[in-house]
């Protein structure tokens, strides 16, 4: 199990308030229960270490106060939801990832979802786009298509939102160290299509610190990608008004190891990091907040998850308010998305992984969120067939349908349980905080390891407990079934890589040479002075740049970033 935490306790969360009447309970029914069957193992520990006690009663909560910790759907603090009728005046976006193989294909699959109910769009980007390289670029290739659609240019954009209503729908684009290019593309690909800026919907992710502590897709060194990132606040608060800046993503460190109460911290302590960048280039709390969201992952310990889940939006509401002296309520709101966790996904007998996406996507539900994409049963092996994309949808569409849990706000209110654990896991949250505000923040706190340091060591703990038993993993370490067998997997084109390196290829040859100079040039300009680089960058895609011919002058000016090895 992940290794135990001391958690530091509040007046809200202290689990050892006296009650008489449950003491009286232990040493009598309880323990005369136990003595005949003894329960299954001494200490009952979540994710993140919390002890999971053998009653709650109103003792846990005594120091629970419902206007100040609680407050009403819609009202600050926020922790039992953003808007006041939740599920009751809309249901979340559903909003299926996919990208593969090439803009065309990925189309398909955009249609098809469309058609079967989904109400957004959710791009994957492959590797080569994701890290600035071209498809024809050497670096790329073999990875063409792979994890993700490749896009270099406003022509394969133009495929791949291709008869898409943008007008109507929103997108949001998994990307990061080569944001602010996917962006601008989008937002060209939006205007040839007469959609105008201020129709544009959608979120990009933009997180680029999560990065640098556990994914790795960086291009360019931490203080010039943070510019990056402003610049897309500071362009969207006056350009897109309808488009969130940024997805704060704790979901990419949480499948990499980290905890729930790790997840919830890191992830804050990025968007502190961000929010300051943000003040110090002169932008105004409220111009700018209320199009941050947030982006967390959903585990199958359904009550640890709910609880994280409420926590995250009260502690982000009172550190915006009492931080940063927000005044709109707007700005105090922790909207985000959420996807079942991927790395639970097992190879072995994966319909299993259609009950474990369906405990986590109905955590996510009760848990408030405003976005939802659920993982589909054949991700361990591949990339979702169409008919595995489809009964992840459908399990959304039952769980809004049919489940009876969308029927209120924050059903799970009031549970000692529920708001004890919400409680403690702010409490943990907290004191890691704590512990990065005295490395200097979250950027100083990321050049020493802290953060992938305590990610490593969580991943670690929870791997030997698989493999010693003590974590029980359904049908991997424990109820193996005896037959399995693998059903067709979504095959990848072998002559898109091809074609997508033609298509680049012909959009060189074919481009205006003088108009895609001035713009490079113009671009270049940019970067070595402190102008915004998002109108350079939609001049430069217009011109038919590509998102390795941009990055590589980024590079240029920047440098790349290298991971400290450290013996």
């Amino acid at each position: 199990m992940a290794q135990d935490r001391d958690v530091t306790h509040d007046d809200r969360s202290d689990k050892s308030a006296p009650d008489a009447g449950r003491e009286n309970w232990r040493t009598t029914t309880r323990a005369r229960a136990v003595s005949r069957s003894p329960e299954r193992q001494e200490r009952f520990l979540t994710t993140s270490g919390i002890e999971i006690q053998d009653l709650y009663t109103p003792a846990d909560v005594a120091g629970l106060d419902e206007d100040r910790d609680l407050g009403r759907p819609g009202e600050y603090p926020y922790t039992r939801g953003v808007q006041p009728t939740m599920y009751r005046g809309r249901l979340w976006t559903m909003r299926q990832y996919a990208g593969f193989s090439t803009a065309e294909d990925t189309n398909r699959r955009f249609r098809y979802l469309l058609e079967q109910g989904q109400t957004g769009l959710s791009v994957a980007f492959d590797l080569p786009t994701q890290m600035g390289y071209d498809s024809d670029a050497p670096q790329a290739e073999g990875e063409v298509g792979r994890v993700g659609v490749p896009i270099s240019s406003l022509a394969d954009m133009e495929v791949l939102l291709a008869g898409l209503p943008l007008a109507t729908v929103s997108t949001s684009m998994t990307i990061n160290a080569s944001a602010a290019v996917l962006l601008a593309l989008y937002v060209a690909t939006a205007e040839k299509q007469g959609v105008g800026r201020p129709q544009v919907s959608g979120t990009i992710q933009n997180d680029i610190l999560k990065e640098y502590i556990a994914r790795g897709t960086y291009i360019f060194p931490p203080r010039p990608s943070m510019r990056l990132v402003t610049d897309i606040f500071e362009f969207c608060s006056k350009e897109l008004p309808r488009w969130n800046t940024i997805s704060i993503s704790g979901y990419h460190m949480r499948e990499a190891g980290a905890t729930a109460a790790q997840e919830l911290a890191f992830t804050l302590a990025d968007g502190i990091a961000y929010v300051e960048a943000a003040l110090s280039r002169g932008l105004d709390i409220d111009d700018f907040a209320d199009r941050l969201s947030f982006f967390f992952a959903s585990w199958s310990e359904l009550f640890e998850e709910v609880a994280k889940f409420r926590a995250a939006r009260r502690m982000w509401a009172r550190i915006v308010k009492e931080r940063f002296g927000a005044s709109n309520a707007r700005s105090m709101a922790c909207r985000f998305h959420v996807q079942t966790a991927g790395s639970s996904l097992t190879a072995q007998s994966i319909d299993n992984n259609v009950v474990r996406t369906t405990v986590q996507a109905l955590a996510a539900v009760l848990g408030g969120a405003q976005s939802l994409h659920t993982n589909s049963r054949d991700e361990a092996l591949a990339l979702p067939t169409a008919e595995a994309a489809r009964l992840a949808l459908r399990t959304q569409q039952i769980l809004a349908y049919e489940s009876g849990v969308t029927e209120t706000p924050d059903p799970l209110a009031g549970s000692y349980f529920v708001e004890a654990l919400t409680n403690q896991l702010e409490a943990a949250a907290n004191d890691y905080l704590a512990e990065i505000e005295g490395l200097g923040g979250t950027l100083a706190a990321i050049e020493t390891g802290y953060q992938q340091r305590q990610i490593q060591e969580s991943s670690y703990q929870v791997q030997r407990a698989i493999e010693s038993g003590s974590k029980v993993v359904v049908g991997v370490n424990k109820f193996r079934d005896e037959e399995t067998s693998t059903p067709p997997l979504q095959g990848i084109d072998p002559e898109g890589e091809r074609r997508q390196v033609e298509r680049v290829q012909q959009v060189r040859a074919e481009r205006d040479a003088a108009a895609w100079e001035i713009s490079m040039r113009r671009l270049e300009e940019c970067a070595r002075g402190e102008e915004n680089l998002l109108p350079s960058m939609i001049e430069a895609v217009k011109a038919y740049a590509t998102v390795g011919e941009i990055c590589d002058r980024l590079r240029g000016v920047w440098g790349e970033h290298r991971e400290l090895v450290t013996v």
